[in-house]
């Protein structure tokens, strides 16, 4: 028996309409599959860039509290009041070395001294922001050198002086802190923050064309 035309033709169609939506179907699950695929690998972007975010920061962090914990401690240093003002009379002070108080009109340059220097003058000198270290007479030489070598080039004041406290005392303006020897890792620190530090009364006055250590004559 033969069939009609119509019905092959309907055969067809079906098996063509058929063919379409497993074709779109295909499609579709392609496109599903790139999609997924897509977002994974945003998912991990997002992932890579965070942990080098979280290493970075983790490395900074541990830098500052590397350096923040291995830095010496300047808890001893002692802080003082002090007035301030000009005389050509002798000073008794109440510390020794002074940390700040009555002094001289003509300050002290500052410089590296192998004598005993003037308080009144030395104190000057602290005023424009100058740090006075201090050591004993009797320091073995390789320290006295290892002082003169640590110590920077301006507003620093570097003198022996009997009867210290310790071997050797840093001093800056109503501050003062007490040091075991020129190897002390605190000398560096107290010089870093107090030499034109925040508690200088004139910071950046001259720390030189004054006295080399002689008390000018006083007028009258």
């Amino acid at each position: 028996m033969r069939k009609s035309s119509s019905g092959t033709a309907n055969a067809r169609a079906g098996r063509a309409g058929r063919a379409g939506r497993a074709g779109r179907a295909k499609v579709d699950e392609l496109r599903r599959e790139q999609q997924a695929r897509e977002r994974r690998s945003r998912l991990l972007l997002v992932i890579a860039v965070a942990t080098v975010v979280l290493l970075i920061a983790g490395a900074v962090g541990f830098t500052v509290w590397r350096d923040v914990s291995s830095r010496p401690s300047l808890h001893a240093v002692k802080t003082f009041p002090a007035t301030r003002d000009h005389t050509n009379d002798p000073v008794t002070y109440a510390q020794s070395p002074p940390v700040g108080g009555d002094h001289r009109p003509t300050w002290l340059n500052c410089g590296v001294y192998t004598e005993p220097v003037p308080d009144e003058l030395a104190v000057h000198s602290m005023e424009h922001g100058a740090v006075w270290v201090t050591y004993r007479p009797d320091l073995p030489a390789d320290e006295v050198a290892a002082l003169t070598e640590a110590i920077p080039d301006t507003y620093m004041v570097l003198s022996p002086r009997d009867g210290l406290p310790s071997p050797v005392v840093a001093s800056a303006w109503g501050t003062q802190l007490a040091l075991s020897g020129a190897d002390d890792p605190r000398l560096e620190a107290f010089v870093k923050e107090y030499r034109q530090g925040p508690q200088t009364p004139e910071p950046g006055a001259a720390c030189t064309g004054g006295s080399d250590g002689e008390l000018p004559p006083t007028s009258g």
